[in-house]
């Protein structure tokens, strides 16, 4: 997840601040940890910090944020919400806590690229597949820019890509900020459809668009329409009727390469 802001305050100055300025326990322990994957916890009695995210994890895929809270997790675990208390001090520092567990950056995206758009289109296809895997993250909360390791290795990844194109730093900051907002709006919408935006129920809509639209009251709407703009083209398969990111992507990056050209021919 990439997100970038405009002031010079520090990751802990702007959130999971305490009173004396350092992240709280369990933030902490994210960072303290080494690099690469963690191994396989042994299966052991009592809670841990990575057990109660496990279980936060399970619930918000199968039942979306509502289902975590401090004493909801702690009932799926079999303790007191106390207990929890003792190993994570927020909600919020949970909610960090299980995005950095989903985050996890592929190897994918450390492999030889061919050229920035390609590594960029790269980027994106692993956001979306996170994205779609785990759909109650574009409901957290924005409480200020990302502070744990595998959103901000995210950010550096986008970054790396945009390496060689002449962009300053400032330019490459906004075209990740830009890139990164995009998909998660359009993740987001493809979760508030739902259903809707898979196979029957997007042709429903279409049909239900002829139905309604008038040519003489929405002549342009009307010629969309009956152009099949609305509805998916008859030979694409069933498995690739859903919402798709990849059209306001391209137009995205075709800004982006613009803007490259731009700064190359000025003096």
């Amino acid at each position: 997840m990439a997100y970038t802001h405009g002031d010079r305050k520090s990751p802990i100055e702007c959130q999971g601040k305490t009173m004396n300025g350092e992240l709280p326990p369990g933030l902490r322990a994210l960072w303290d940890r080494p690099d690469g994957p963690e191994p396989e916890p042994r299966p052991r009695p009592g809670l841990s910090p990575s057990r109660i995210v496990r279980a936060a994890v399970e619930a918000a895929d199968a039942e979306g944020l509502d289902a975590v809270s401090m004493a909801k997790v702690a009932e799926r675990l079999g303790f007191t919400p106390m207990s929890l208390y003792r190993h994570i001090t927020s909600k919020n520092e949970l909610l960090l806590m299980m995005l950095d567990a989903v985050a996890t950056v592929p190897a994918e995206l450390d492999e030889p690229r061919d050229g920035w758009r390609s590594a960029l289109e790269r980027w994106c296809r692993a956001q979306w597949e996170m994205l779609r895997a785990h759909t109650w993250i574009v409901r957290l909360p924005i409480t200020g820019p990302p502070i744990t390791p595998n959103q901000l290795a995210w950010t550096d990844r986008a970054l790396a890509a945009l390496r060689g194109t002449g962009l300053t730093e400032a330019d490459k900051a906004g075209v990740v900020l830009l890139v990164a907002n995009y998909m998660h709006a359009t993740a987001r919408l493809a979760a508030d459809l739902g259903r809707s935006a898979h196979r029957e129920p997007v042709a429903a809509h279409n049909a239900l668009l002829g139905d309604l639209v008038d040519a003489r009251r929405f002549p342009a709407l009307r010629a969309a329409i009956d152009a099949g703009a609305y509805d998916y083209p008859r030979d694409t398969p069933p498995q690739d009727r859903h919402l798709d990111y990849t059209f306001g992507l391209a137009r995205i990056l075709d800004g982006v390469e613009a803007l490259i050209h731009t700064r190359a021919s000025a003096p």
